[in-house]
């Protein structure tokens, strides 16, 4: 048993020795419990945490308006002003890489689907497709054909390796849903999942929270955990020795997300891009939403409440919006890259902090929960690597094509399944049509396995009319969508 003595002297010096306050009350057990917990955390860090995220907290709500810049035009293509054979081409090579199995896709999946009234893994989440297929089906059935896709281009199957950054809560549920579905036809060995770390919450006094007697208050360390997790975890390691040089990095909640979407990858690649971004035109001055800029001639991504309405609303002599380059947490990296930010960029992450109602022990060893904002959570956010990058670019999709955020429950009307059924129903009728079919009504799904981003359904559709509801399924579509 670690010395009682040792570890007050060690927790002493960094003003946490409050941790051990009720260590004559707890049993054996949960004396191990707490000294587990205390190992856990890097004593000669966290003083340093504490004192970087209030330096950080000091800050927020200082506006940017003065050192902030658009991205220039060279930094950005946007897919829809591009001409046609500049993306073919882009997609040719992101097909190579496929094939050559350099080509990675790291989900952070991490979030339970509280929001949404479902207390599991948001992945597993059912938004009511007539496939009823999950989240994390639809994006298991796209890398599939887009292994299949890369191998009719290059007569060779590369295996897209699948990361998928879980937490402590999600992480169990997550891999024995994937072993219940056989990992929806992908092989096991290439889909790995790992644990985002966890930082304590603090006190404004920086004094660490004990959410029980023997155990720390402690919090997701947010998407820029992933960084750490990585190396952590082996996954930077697993990356090399597979030959991945390539990562598309993006978030579970997307119905309409391109799996290692081939234009991107291919663009960044022949960018020479470390890091890129996907962004979408933002809608309006005052949607909420942060946009990817350049401040003090770093880019990064400025929050909507870093700006002011003044510089929210300024517009180009095009009429579109100065700082249109809306963030969707949708994002390539190099493996060089990933690696440098491993070795040294991590520990520079900013941090952001939030104030918060925390759980607590009070004097007497009861466990309370305020009704007001008692202490602060520190989060790292994933994009926040970009002012590292040597070489950053951004692509801009349509929005309408990519982008539909599964975050509320149907009463918020927004960003809910409702609505991102809507928007997958609207893109494959898009599709059906493009290729000349007709759809009377608005119900419409395509199967991944029929096709990844609307190609080669002329043969399925040309000259036909159907009518809604309409699904288009393969012979590996389960009947009737019971899965």
């Amino acid at each position: 048993m670690t010395d009682y003595l040792s570890l007050h002297s060690r927790l002493a010096q960094v003003g946490q020795e409050h941790l051990l306050k009720f260590w004559p009350e707890l049993t054996n057990d949960e004396r191990i419990d707490l000294v587990r917990d205390i190992e856990e955390l890097n004593l000669d860090e966290i003083k340093l945490y504490f004192d970087r995220a209030t330096v950080s907290m000091n800050e927020n709500g200082i506006k940017l308006d003065d050192r902030l810049q658009p991205l220039p035009e060279g930094k950005l293509i946007s897919i829809a002003r591009a001409p046609l054979e500049k993306l073919d081409a882009y997609r040719d090579e992101g097909l190579l890489q496929i094939s050559n199995g350099h080509v990675a896709v790291l989900l952070m999946a991490g979030g339970q689907g509280t929001r949404l009234g479902f207390d599991h893994p948001k992945g597993m989440y059912d938004v009511g497709l007539q496939s009823r297929k999950t989240l994390f089906r639809i994006q298991a059935e796209r890398i599939l054909k887009l292994e299949e896709l890369a191998q009719e281009a290059n007569g060779k199957r590369g295996h897209i390796t699948w990361y998928i950054m879980t937490s402590e809560h999600t992480v169990q549920p997550t891999y024995d849903y994937f072993v219940a579905n056989n990992f929806f036809g992908l092989k096991a060995e290439n889909v790995l999942l790992f644990e985002q770390g966890s930082l304590p919450c603090f006190e404004y006094d920086g004094r660490i929270i004990l959410d029980e007697k023997h155990r720390v208050a402690r919090a997701p360390d947010g998407n820029g955990g992933i960084y750490r997790a990585m190396k952590r975890q082996g996954i930077l390691d697993d990356m090399q020795k597979r030959g991945v040089l390539y990562l598309h990095a993006h978030s579970v909640d997307n119905i309409l997300i391109k799996v290692a979407d081939p234009v991107f990858i291919g663009y960044c690649v022949q960018e020479k891009a470390d890091c890129a971004a996907k962004v979408v035109e933002k809608a309006a001055p005052n949607e909420a939403v942060g946009v990817v800029a350049i401040v003090d001639g770093k880019y990064q991504v400025v929050e909507y409440s870093e700006i002011s309405a003044k510089t929210a609303e300024m517009r180009n002599s095009d009429g579109r919006l100065t700082f249109s380059a809306g963030n969707i947490c949708n994002h390539f990296f190099s493996s060089n890259f990933l690696q440098k930010i491993g070795s040294t960029y991590e520990q520079e992450l900013k941090l952001h902090v939030a104030k918060k109602k925390i759980p607590f022990v009070d004097n007497a060893g009861k466990r309370l929960t305020p009704d007001k904002p008692n202490g602060i959570k520190i989060e790292k956010f994933v994009f926040d690597v970009f002012e590292f990058a040597q070489k950053f670019v951004a692509m801009e999709v349509p929005r309408d094509e990519e982008f539909s955020a599964l975050k509320n429950s149907d009463a918020a009307g927004k960003d809910c399944p409702s609505t991102a059924r809507s928007d997958l129903h609207r893109l494959h009728k898009k599709y059906i049509e493009g290729a000349g079919g007709i759809v009377h009504g608005e119900v419409c799904e395509i199967s991944p396995f029929v096709t990844y981003a609307g190609e080669n359904l002329a043969s399925h559709v040309e000259g036909k009319s159907f009518t809604s509801p309409v699904y288009l399924r393969d012979s590996r579509d389960p009947l009737h969508g019971h899965l």
